[in-house]
């Protein structure tokens, strides 16, 4: 099992990264969060989880032990795939996420492309319970580190046309209808939104 990649990113978009280490090319799945995090960076330490299927072998990487721990925990509510706990953790971030779940907020969850009010409740409950005998969850928000505003003025955003480029490749990347995230980031944009963070996780409430 690979608990980390530690080497240099080749390749970085908004929904993957390349991490060579000794030579070997690493294609790592990544939420917005994790993305944004590596930003600017040449070389870094990727925390991953490894996916194996009977068609697949993925790798999903994290740039906190938190956000992997809440990856973990949302496959294990039946119902939600790695690239549906990788929408979420992009839609909302690991702080964020941390409140929904404190807070039972169904709405927030239905929210994201395809959660229905079932899958929604179990991840609820699921979650409330292992967070409940996690103790480093204690505290909520400041166990996940920080306000979602926190981690928004940390990250580096390219705006312009390249933001919406990349929020385009990042949305289609991700399952989502092409002509349909075209009006989404177009209506965005009009609304005074640039980066591509504040693109991709407006664009996840509307589609």
């Amino acid at each position: 099992m690979i608990h980390h990649l530690s080497g240099q990113i080749v390749e970085l978009t908004p929904t993957h990264a390349v991490v060579e280490c000794g030579g070997v090319g690493y294609f790592v799945h990544l939420s917005l969060h994790t993305s944004s995090a590596l930003a600017g960076k040449t070389e870094a330490k990727v925390l991953i989880h490894a996916v194996y299927r009977e068609d697949a072998q993925l790798l999903f990487g994290f740039s906190e032990d938190t956000e992997r721990r809440l990856f973990v925990m949302l496959t294990s509510v039946s119902g939600v795939g790695a690239q549906t706990a990788r929408m979420i953790l992009s839609g909302m971030g690991p702080a964020d996420l941390v409140q929904v779940i404190t807070q039972g907020d169904v709405a927030a969850l239905k929210a994201v492309k395809g959660i229905g009010a079932k899958t929604a409740q179990r991840i609820l409950v699921d979650l409330q319970d292992k967070m409940g005998k996690d103790p480093s969850f204690e505290g909520g928000l400041q166990s996940a580190g920080g306000s979602l505003a926190g981690d928004t003025q940390k990250e580096s955003g390219r705006r312009d046309n390249t933001g919406r480029t990349d929020a385009l490749a990042a949305l289609c990347n991700l399952g989502f209808d092409r002509k349909r995230v075209d009006t989404v980031i177009d209506q965005l944009m009009a609304e005074g939104m640039t980066t591509v963070e504040e693109l991709v996780r407006a664009a996840l409430k509307r589609l």
